[in-house]
C-alpha cells in the first residue's frame, strides 16, 4: 500500500499546472488539493487513470482539508479533497460546492509498538488528550509519561476528532502538532511515548492502533457502525462536475477506481464492493 509522508506531492505536472489548468480543464489538466489523508487515494487513482489517459495532466496538492475546501471554493483549483464535511462558515461562503463521498474512514488511535495497551475508552482517551491522564500507568499500561502528538488546525482529521472524542473539551496545549498524517505515523513511530490519531489508510507495522471500547478498527466492525470513530472522506467541486473533472470523478466511484480505496487501506462507498 503506497504511503505518502510529503505535505505536498505533485504527479505529472510543475507548479504552472496548479495556476492554468482550473480556466480550461478540459484542455490542460486539473489541479487537486487538500486532505493529506484522502491524498494516497487521490495519487493512486491519479497514476492509473492517466496511463490510460496519457494526454491528461493532474496535479496532487496536500495542505489539509481546510485547504482544500477554500481552494476549490476561490476556483484555483478544480477539486478539493477533504476528510470532514464543510462547515457552516464554508457553506455559507461557497454555498455553490459539492461534495462526493469516495470511501469510509476511521480514525484509528496509535501508540508504539512496545507499548503493551491494546483498549482505552473514549472517556481515557479524552482524559489523555486534555492532559488529565499523563502517564500511561494511570490508563493501565506501562509507567511511561505520555507525549500526544495531534494534527494541525484545519486538518479533518483533528476535526473529527475533537468532534467524535473531545466534544467541549480542549486538547492539552503540551501536544505536539503535525501537518499531515505521515508525519504523525513517523513520530509515534520513533516515540514509545507517545500517543495520537490517523486515518486507517496511513496504518502500517510502525505503530500499532489499539480498540476502544473493546471494538478493534476492523473492516468489518467499520462497515457495521460498531467502531466509534468513523467518517466519509470526500472530493469537493464548485457547483457539479462537467468535463474532466466529472471523469475523474467517476473514475474513483468506479468499481476500479473503489478497488483502489480498499487497496490503499479504506472502505469502499459501493453497495457491492
Amino acid at each position: 500500500m503506497m504511503k505518502i509522508d510529503e505535505v505536498i506531492v505533485f504527479l505529472l505536472v510543475g507548479i504552472a499546472l496548479f495556476s492554468g489548468c482550473v480556466k480550461d480543464e478540459g484542455e490542460e489538466g486539473l489541479a487537486i488539493a487538500g486532505s493529506t489523508t484522502v491524498q494516497p487515494i487521490v495519487t493512486r487513482a491519479v497514476e492509473v487513470y492517466t496511463q490510460n489517459n496519457p494526454d491528461m495532466k493532474i496535479g496532487v496538492q496536500g495542505g489539509g482539508s481546510g485547504t482544500g475546501i477554500r481552494m476549490v471554493g476561490e476556483g484555483s483549483v478544480n477539486i478539493g479533497a477533504s476528510s470532514r464535511e464543510l462547515s457552516e462558515d464554508e457553506l455559507l461562503k461557497h454555498p455553490d460546492l459539492v461534495v462526493h463521498p469516495i470511501a469510509i474512514d476511521c480514525i484509528t488511535i496509535i501508540v508504539h509498538p512496545s507499548n503493551p495497551i491494546e483498549d482505552l475508552s473514549i472517556q481515557q482517551i479524552r482524559d489523555i488528550f486534555t492532559g488529565k491522564i499523563t502517564n500511561f500507568r494511570e490508563a493501565g499500561g506501562p509507567d511511561r509519561e505520555i507525549v500526544l502528538v495531534i494534527r494541525e488546525d484545519g486538518s479533518g482529521t483533528r476535526s473529527t476528532f475533537e468532534g467524535i472524542v473531545m466534544g467541549d473539551a480542549e486538547i492539552s496545549n503540551t501536544a505536539l502538532q503535525k501537518p499531515a498524517s505521515g508525519a504523525i505515523r513517523f513520530t509515534i513511530a520513533r516515540n514509545e511515548n507517545a500517543i495520537g490519531y490517523l486515518g486507517i489508510g496511513y496504518l502500517d507495522e510502525t505503530v500499532k492502533a489499539i480498540s476502544i471500547n473493546g471494538v478493534s478498527p476492523s473492516k468489518e466492525n467499520i462497515r457495521k457502525g460498531e467502531y466509534s470513530i468513523s467518517r466519509k472522506l470526500y472530493l469537493i467541486t464548485k457547483e457539479e462536475p462537467l468535463g474532466k473533472t466529472k471523469e475523474f470523478i467517476d473514475f474513483i466511484l468506479s468499481e476500479d477506481g473503489q478497488k483502489i480505496v480498499e487497496e490503499e487501506g479504506f472502505i469502499s462507498v459501493r453497495q457491492d464492493a
